[in-house]
């Protein structure tokens, strides 16, 4: 008996579970700070170099807002240190030996339409860290800062598995 009302407990679980969540859909809240880094250029050297700017900014802004618990307080602290994100393109420009003149706006910039894991995200002007690197006309990766909720272009054999404990307890032990 005690086993029969445990696995009616997580049938129902799973049934509720999975009714209420997509693993496909990501939300990405009204009031976010996104960055945006676009390449130079579409040819490789370019785009590994916007990876690499991506990193390292990223990197960057998670330390400074590591600690922040609103939105109100990571614009204040993202505005008044444009200089550290700028210092952190530089270093990662200068490291690959890039000649090329770079950009960091913060505020409302253009994004255009996305479709990831099979969810669409609007195009529009979204607060933001644009990085734009020399010409800008190179493919662009962006993630959300703030909260961090990080939506990394990857490529379509890194696929990502989402599991539910309760499914893994019923395919387990039935």
């Amino acid at each position: 008996m005690k086993k029969f009302i445990i696995l009616i407990v997580i049938i129902l679980s799973f049934a509720i579970i999975s009714k209420n969540v997509n693993a496909n859909t990501i939300l990405i809240p009204d009031e976010a700070i996104r960055l945006r880094v676009i390449a130079n250029s579409d040819s490789t050297y370019d785009q590994q170099v916007k990876l690499d700017v991506s990193f390292e900014v990223q990197n960057e802004i998670y330390n400074l807002l590591k600690d922040k618990n609103n939105i109100n307080d990571a614009r204040t602290t993202i505005k008044n240190n444009i200089p550290k994100i700028e210092n952190a393109v530089e270093k990662v420009l200068r490291e690959k030996n890039y000649v090329s003149t770079f950009k960091v706006n913060y505020g409302y910039n253009y994004f255009p339409e996305k479709e990831y894991k099979g969810v669409k995200y609007k195009e529009g002007n979204y607060e933001s860290v644009l990085v734009t690197l020399g010409e800008g006309k190179g493919q662009n990766w962006w993630c959300v800062l703030f909260p961090p909720l990080c939506l990394i272009e990857a490529e379509e054999s890194d696929e990502v598995e989402y599991k539910f404990f309760v499914q893994e307890l019923i395919e387990k032990y039935f």
